[in-house]
């Protein structure tokens, strides 16, 4: 079928007819993808929301919209006339035989407004119109709703391989992916050895905790743009307040360059008062010399005398550290005592929970025996009925085996019957044929006297 669709109303109503029953939620990612791609996801609910409802041809139950097929009658000669030709027809064309304009137009608006509010027929953007349950785009849906669409088909459920089989018929994949799409989503539940069915309470519960923590995602994104643009913020005015630290660094070389040459200027005035000034300083360090001299020699004394004290000090904090060393040991000794009692009575727990973790491990043993007696008892029952269902079914095999011989017996019976009619019908036909023969040869009036003459003499025989 050439040609996108037209409207929303034909994305509901092709998307409705191949999945049978979706709720907003579900049908609004369909139509995200194939129409109103620069909307939100709220944005594209709300829409498909009130389109669902402003149109006839969609019905609900319960959370699930539909859509109906039965259509309006006016349209079944249409519908009929598509049916026939296989492809999309346009109205203008196929009304053009008509003479009165204006009937015509008020027609062509009728039967277009019809035939949108019919769930049989989809418009195309060229304005040609088609049928809802033509070929239908399988790869505009993902492969999850596919598996949906299969499970709602077979809800008893299916393998493995079936599912792959059915998806196939639509889409070309492989089991490794199947298998992966149904181990993933928690509403895809493993009924019994190798059997998947679906649970759609499960996935509307999947997905609104989905919708719960993308919206916390959101949250958490929207506060962490808001702490970014806070930091940028404060970076914009360290690099600022950096900006004015590197010029007032720039300022503060041009002063010190210009110190530097002060200082320069000055030490050449200090060296021609120091020539002047080496007499008295050589006097000078010949009587600091004699200062430090004593100075030294106080300094000794005094850390000699620094030294003793440090040593009597020691002496006395030793001591001290010796008498508390004697009562931490006397505490430590009564701490012990205390400690080899509490672990002599753990010893005492531990021998009883020893004890009775052996008599529970003999009880789960004797458990576990019986149970496996019983498994084995089972699987025997089990064999048991397997081999009298085969017997029973051999036998109403034998059974429909002879029946469908005497069927085709009585069959040939009829057929010979019927072939015996027919010759005896053949028969009829040719004796009323010549009996009418002989009656219209007795109509002459020559053979009507001859027979009356050989009537007479023989009654008088």
């Amino acid at each position: 079928m050439g040609g996108k669709l037209n409207s929303l109303t034909d994305v509901l109503k092709k998307t409705l007819f191949f999945f049978e029953a979706l709720s907003v939620a579900e049908l609004a990612p369909h139509v995200q993808r194939k129409m109103l791609k620069d909307y939100s996801l709220p944005q594209v609910e709300e829409k498909v929301s009130l389109c669902l409802k402003q149109n006839e041809c969609f019905y609900r139950e319960k959370d699930y919209w539909r859509l109906n097929l039965e259509g309006n009658k006016e349209n079944d000669q249409f519908y009929s006339l598509l049916l026939k030709k296989g492809q999309p027809q346009n109205l203008r064309e196929i009304l053009k035989n008509t003479n009165n304009k204006k009937k015509k137009l008020k027609k062509l608006l009728s039967e277009e407004a019809s035939l949108i509010s019919d769930g049989r027929f989809i418009q195309l953007d060229n304005g040609f119109w088609g049928l809802t349950e033509w070929e239908v785009e399988t790869s505009h849906y993902s492969l999850k709703n596919l598996v949906i669409k299969a499970m709602k088909i077979y809800p008893g459920g299916l393998s493995l391989q079936q599912l792959h089989k059915v998806i196939n018929s639509w889409r070309e994949t492989d089991v490794k992916t199947l298998e992966g799409i149904l181990r993933k989503m928690p509403y895809f539940e493993l009924a019994g050895e190798e059997v998947w069915s679906y649970n759609p309470t499960v996935r509307v519960l999947y997905e609104d905790l989905l919708k719960k923590f993308l919206l916390m995602i959101n949250k958490q994104k929207a506060r962490w743009h808001r702490s970014k643009a806070q930091w940028k913020s404060k970076y914009d005015s360290i690099q600022k307040h950096y900006q004015e630290a590197l010029s007032g660094k720039r300022e503060a070389a041009a002063a010190l360059a210009e110190k530097m040459e002060l200082e320069g200027q000055h030490d050449h005035l200090l060296t021609q008062m120091a020539e002047k000034d080496l007499l008295l300083s050589l006097r000078k360090r010949e009587i600091l010399r004699y200062r430090e001299h004593i100075n030294k020699l106080e300094a000794k004394s005094n850390s000699i005398l620094y030294q003793c004290r440090l040593w009597v000090k020691r002496a006395k904090e030793a001591q001290e550290e010796i008498a508390r060393q004697k009562e931490l040991l006397a505490k430590t000794q009564g701490s012990l005592e205390g400690l080899f009692t509490k672990l002599q009575q753990y010893k005492e727990k531990d021998r009883e929970n020893k004890a009775r973790l052996a008599e529970l491990k003999e009880q789960h043993s004797t458990r576990i025996a019986e149970l496996q007696t019983e498994i084995v008892e089972l699987k025997q029952k089990a064999e048991r009925e397997r081999t009298s269902h085969i017997i029973e079914q051999r036998r109403l095999q034998e059974e429909i085996n002879t029946l469908s011989n005497d069927l085709k017996k009585a069959l040939r019976m009829e057929e010979e019957q019927q072939r015996s009619y027919l010759l005896a019908q053949q028969e009829l036909a040719a004796a009323r044929e010549e009996n009418s023969e002989i009656e219209r040869r007795l109509k002459n009036p020559l053979v009507r006297f001859i027979i009356k003459i050989c009537g007479f003499f023989g009654k008088y025989y």
